[in-house]
């Protein structure tokens, strides 16, 4: 696993990374905010919340702070076969989070606390998981407000044998606007991924936001092509975004059932550097 050497001066990180993950980072770029994951136990609470219950898209899976844990220098999300009952169950209610009576999943999913939101910079994330059919791991920021008004950026997914690199605003009507791109994982050395821990790079300025996977550019979104089309005519990519990590099971991933549990997801660092003093 890697280390970050790290120099606290007043609480503030002013030190950053001695490797370079593709494409190169500018020397501009400091250290702002890290996790490393060092220390065993629950992810810590004052950079991270746990959602819980079934959240979005109709997955199978109960989100629950148990599946997640830092373990070895890791962040582990495990997604468990299991059945947990639906405290909020309601037989007859329109609402899909409330008529299943049961998950017969777990997983986690994390989000950055209410202060850890930032607008503009270079993320680093370093990452391993499985390309398994029903599984869908994401690392991911979504702005403020409600969905999607606020903006979201799919630095990655993955399900069914393919990477996504996504952006999303409002568009007309009520509905949602994407900027995607998808690759197939056999483009990235399919027989040894499962194996190895990947390197995912977003830089995002004031003119666009650039999404890369070990090196490759997966997708590119210039800044001026971005507006709200639904409610106040903004760019939601000018504004704080909180960072997200977790790995969803079904709906768009697929059947989960050739798949044997537990699966994990193990993170091994997020890093988040600005250019301090030249970003607005």
């Amino acid at each position: 696993m890697q280390r970050l050497l790290l120099i606290l001066a007043s609480g503030t990180l002013i030190a950053h990374a001695a490797e370079t993950p593709d494409p190169p980072r500018d020397p501009a770029y400091k250290l702002v905010w890290a996790d490393e994951f060092n220390n065993d136990g629950p992810p810590d609470p004052t950079k991270w919340k746990s959602e819980e219950g079934f959240a979005r898209n109709r997955e199978l899976q109960w989100y629950q702070a148990a599946n997640s844990r830092c373990q070895g220098g890791f962040l582990v999300i495990e997604a468990r076969k299991e059945p947990v009952k639906n405290p909020n169950f309601s037989q007859n209610s329109p609402d899909w989070r409330k008529n299943r009576e049961f998950a017969h999943y777990t997983s986690g999913s994390l989000i950055t606390t209410a202060d850890n939101a930032w607008t503009y910079g270079r993320y680093e994330v370093r990452a391993r998981f499985k390309a398994l059919p029903g599984l869908w791991p994401a690392i991911w920021t979504t702005g403020r407000g409600r969905w999607p008004h606020g903006g979201e950026i799919d630095i990655m997914e993955f399900y069914q044998d393919k990477i996504l690199a996504n952006f999303v605003w409002a568009g007309k009507g009520g509905k949602d606007h994407w900027a995607a791109t998808d690759h197939p994982i056999s483009q990235f050395e399919k027989p040894t991924w499962d194996g190895k821990f990947h390197d995912w790079v977003m830089e995002w300025d004031p003119e666009k936001i650039a999404l890369h996977l070990d090196g490759w550019l997966l997708n590119t979104l210039p800044m001026k092509d971005v507006v709200n089309q639904d409610g106040p005519a903004i760019n939601p990519f000018t504004s704080p975004h909180h960072f997200r990590l977790n790995m969803a099971i079904g709906a768009n991933a697929g059947d989960p059932s050739a798949t044997t549990f537990p699966q994990r997801y193990e993170i091994d660092y997020v890093r988040i550097y600005q250019k301090l003093g030249a970003m607005p």
